[in-house]
């Protein structure tokens, strides 16, 4: 996710790192040298090209704004709900902090570990990546079984709320607890579940795949079409016309195509790199251990 300085607002108008430029750069350039090609020949008399009604172009435009437009906010509500459900991550890992206070020292420790290897397989299963998570072996005390079992498991977050859930009803028949306090800490791995499901359903459900091509079809027909219907009009003007519109056109497709996908890795997703570690420096600082270093963003880029 880009961090930018918010206070230096005439560098956003010639931001490149981080924006949507440099993936629409070469359509774009495509275009404009049509457009400088269609004006030289126009002006050199070498080629007459029927110029594209305008009362067609202009209500197929009208018709992509909008469709582009409904995407663009489909997409941007896939992103913010995604972070929501992070958000509430945090806080749920806040109220586990709090709450487990009730448990002996050990068992506490172990459930704060556990809660935080939770959000490092679901930050994994979401990005289709493996990080190492050796560091946390001494201290979540599975069997060698379990730890073995857990990096090829279909669904490693699951498994792990799993052990959780079994360990306090163990403590529960055990006399340990009571069932008020089981049935208060049974509330937050029903909570890490529903955020673990509600980040499966946007991982797994993208937009329609048909649609999606059918837009991108239409907008980079729009573009190149885009010269054909101005070069008469506006004459010398035209490529720089032309590079505006068809720059918005362009970045405005390749944006929602971006923010569709969230837990990506790509410079406008979710920082989740950040948000593991910023759990796991909050739940360490209450178990009084060492905390790892802040993620700092990389070149504007905060992971």
């Amino acid at each position: 996710m880009i961090i930018r300085d918010k206070t230096n607002s005439f560098a956003l108008l010639f931001a490149w790192h981080g924006t949507i430029l440099p993936k629409v750069f070469p359509a774009l350039m495509v275009v404009v040298l049509i457009s400088a090609a269609l004006v030289y020949m126009a002006a050199r008399h070498y080629v007459s090209v029927p110029e594209v009604p305008a009362i067609g172009f202009t209500i197929f435009g009208v018709i992509l704004s909008i469709f582009l437009s409904f995407r663009n906010t489909a997409c941007y509500d896939r992103w913010w709900e995604g972070r929501k459900l992070w958000g509430a991550l945090i806080a749920d890992t806040r109220h586990i902090i709090r709450d487990t206070h009730v448990l002996e020292a050990e068992a506490r420790q172990v459930m704060m570990y556990r809660v935080m290897l939770f959000t490092h397989l679901l930050r994994d299963r979401l990005r289709k990546k493996a990080y190492p998570f050796d560091q946390y072996r001494p201290h979540v005390q599975l069997t060698e079984q379990q730890w073995q079992t857990l990096p090829g498991h279909m669904n490693a977050p699951q498994y792990l709320l799993e052990i959780v859930q079994k360990d306090l009803a163990g403590l529960y028949k055990q006399g340990q607890i009571t069932d008020i306090i089981y049935s208060a800490l049974t509330k937050h791995t029903v909570a890490l579940g529903d955020i673990h499901a509600g980040c499966d359903r946007i991982s797994s459900t993208p937009l329609p795949f048909s649609y999606s091509v059918l837009l991108h079809r239409a907008v980079y027909s729009f573009c190149f079409i885009l010269p054909f219907s101005l070069a008469s009009s506006l004459g010398i003007w035209t490529p720089v016309i032309v590079a505006l519109i068809a720059y918005l056109f362009l970045g405005l497709d390749a944006l929602s195509a971006e923010l569709e996908e969230p837990f990506g890795v790509q410079e406008n997703d979710l920082a989740l790199d950040s948000i593991v570690r910023n759990i796991e420096r909050e739940m360490l600082c209450s178990l009084g251990a060492e905390l790892p270093p802040v993620i700092a963003a990389h070149k504007g880029n905060l992971l």
